[in-house]
């Protein structure tokens, strides 16, 4: 087995384990980015849901000019292709954490670029949450944020879980785009140990592990969704 695998992926056997561009640095790298970045903007996605479910003209405080607001923060950003986003806001990164290269620089560009896009999918998990029980809870005199979590955050759970789910998947494939420009991980293995230097069995072996942690995500995030559901 180790002879057929030194012959497959000879380039995967001369990178190693260890070391600065070993195989073990590389997911360490890789699942360094997606738990900071997740965390960093899974809340900042969190807080700009709620508000877009609260403010809406059927939300439970109703706000018109914040709605706007938030709404067309998130379209913006969304708009923005990751790629894009990496170089434009640069110089910010380089101000928040003194370098615009390498893991922790990558935890801004990720945590902006994933934000828009876990908002939406909280604000379509939040709004499937039956408004008779919101009511039910108001006319008992429940208090604003006794029904956001006992209510909105609390029977959206599932529904939480399953888009997070699948926010933590693109994430993980936000950073093999970063990757691409420095900032590590397996995205950085695989462009600049195998595809500029001719190795396709290193990007073929990267682009199976970021298979692997896609799977481990989806199938832990389905089973807590399953666990969670009121169904």
């Amino acid at each position: 087995m180790q002879t057929w695998f030194a012959q497959t992926f000879p380039n995967v056997v001369y990178q190693g384990w260890t070391g600065d561009t070993g195989w073990l640095t590389a997911i360490n790298e890789t699942l360094f980015m997606t738990f900071w970045s997740a965390l960093f903007g899974g809340l900042l996605g969190l807080i700009f849901g709620v508000g877009l479910v609260i403010t809406a003209p059927n939300g439970i405080t109703p706000n018109r000019a914040l709605f706007w607001l938030l709404d067309k923060v998130v379209s913006i950003f969304r708009a923005v292709p990751f790629i894009i986003l990496l170089a434009a806001i640069a110089p910010f990164t380089k101000l928040l954490v003194g370098t615009q290269i390498g893991t922790t620089a990558a935890l801004v560009p990720l945590s902006l670029g994933v934000f828009p896009f876990y908002a939406r999918q909280v604000q379509v998990a939040l709004s499937e949450v039956d408004g008779g029980i919101v009511e039910a809870a108001q006319a008992v005199g429940a208090s604003f944020w006794d029904i956001i979590f006992g209510v909105y955050l609390r029977e959206g759970r599932s529904e939480i879980i399953r888009v997070s789910t699948v926010t933590l998947i693109s994430l993980i494939g936000l950073t093999a785009m970063a990757g691409a420009i420095g900032a590590g991980g397996l995205g950085n293995m695989a462009i600049s140990y195998g595809y500029n230097r001719f190795a396709t069995d290193t990007t073929w072996f990267a682009t199976i592990l970021v298979l692997i942690l896609v799977l481990i995500v989806q199938v832990v995030g389905d089973y807590l969704a399953k666990k969670l559901s009121h169904k």
